[in-house]
């Protein structure tokens, strides 16, 4: 371990020198990689040069530790440092733990009614509702690209681009199928019902990142059919773009979100470069059929990750397990999903220090 972080410190002190280079300015997109990636490395370092302070008083304490007068507070202070230093190693071992490349990305969020009819769109609403105020809570931006909205307040479809620092990371959790259990406003009787709605959460693909031949791609123009004011329903602002139409391979996105063609044109090829990034990865995954042990469930659509229970006030994710599986409904659908997405990113951890720990066995039965 004393290697890596060897290597990481390094890094850090090469990144702080860049990003006092007047040139790292001149080009926006280094200069985002360097500061992030000085964000990614700060805590790593702070800690290592606290554990560098520590172990210097804990040199001097134990030099103390033959004067009669300075032997208790001596002793004293090793313990302390002895204690700090053990949880600064475990804390170092936990950011050693490999990390998602896409967390630091913005996200495409994508909900879709399932099973449920009109009770499923209104769900759709709720989760839009829900994930605008949890990502207001961490300080990152939802612009709504597209809305397939019904007259009873539903949608059947839901398109959002969640921006902002680490914006996937919080929210790569929330991929799968939603089920609620509840009773519809429109219910008569009382009886309760089960709805599902999907999420699909895709990191944005960067620039460059996708190499999207606008060959395959057909534009299409229309004037928006959602709310937005006059300028944009009087005017054709609203685009569809779709790849490689009438084929197997076709994705159609479209952006209608503003009043400028251009923008939503660009948005509309962005969107459409995530959903290819994310279909490649796809691919990519399930012809090497990696190890996924690490993981907390798979994101696929089919799985069934979380239920909102309305008579019982709870929200149970079934990817955990004892007291961390369930969470007061109310406080969750106000936009308090962090104690839920903390939950899953600490099971995720302790799965990755298992397997990395059986790794190491298994090495050194070898």
């Amino acid at each position: 371990m004393s290697g890596r972080l060897s290597e990481l410190a390094a890094e850090f002190g090469m990144v702080e020198r860049a990003l006092g280079d007047p040139a790292a300015l001149a080009d926006p997109q280094a200069y985002t990689r360097l500061t992030r990636r000085h964000r990614e490395l700060l805590p790593l370092v702070t800690l290592l040069r606290e554990r560098d302070a520590l172990e210097a008083d804990l040199k001097g304490a134990q030099e103390l530790l033959s004067d009669p007068d300075m032997r208790e507070l001596a002793q004293s202070e090793i313990t302390q440092a002895t204690a700090r230093l053990e949880q600064i190693d475990a804390e170092l071992e936990v950011l050693l733990l490999p990390t998602d490349p896409d967390d630091v990305k913005n996200v495409i969020l994508e909900l879709r009614a399932g099973a449920g009819g009109a009770e499923s769109g209104l769900f759709v609403m709720d989760l839009l509702r829900l994930y605008t105020r949890y990502a207001e809570d961490k300080g990152l931006r939802v612009n709504v690209l597209d809305a397939s909205e019904s007259d009873l307040g539903g949608a059947s479809k839901v398109v959002a681009e969640i921006s902002g620092e680490f914006a996937f990371r919080a929210f790569k959790w929330e991929r799968g199928v939603h089920r609620v259990q509840r009773v519809p406003a429109t219910e008569s009787q009382g009886r309760i019902h089960t709805s599902t709605v999907t999420v699909a959460v895709l990191p944005e693909a960067e620039h460059g990142e996708v190499q999207l031949d606008l060959s395959e791609v057909r534009i299409d123009v229309f004037r928006s059919q959602g709310a937005g004011g006059q300028g944009v329903n009087t005017t054709d602002s609203a685009v569809r773009a779709v790849y490689r139409a009438g084929t197997p391979d076709e994705i159609m996105v479209v952006c209608q979100d503003g009043r400028s063609q251009i923008k939503n044109r660009e948005k509309a090829l962005v969107v459409l470069a995530s959903r290819l990034a994310e279909r490649e990865r796809a691919t990519r995954e399930a012809s090497e059929a990696r190890d996924r042990a690490a993981q907390v469930g798979t994101g696929e659509r089919s799985e069934k990750i979380r239920t909102y229970n309305y008579p019982q006030n709870r929200v149970t994710d079934h990817r955990l397990e004892g007291d961390s599986k369930n969470h007061p409904l109310d406080s969750v659908m106000g936009g308090a999903l962090a104690p839920v997405v903390a939950a899953l990113a600490r099971d995720e951890r302790e799965r990755q220090l298992l397997a990395a720990s059986a790794e190491e066995a298994r090495d050194g039965a070898a």
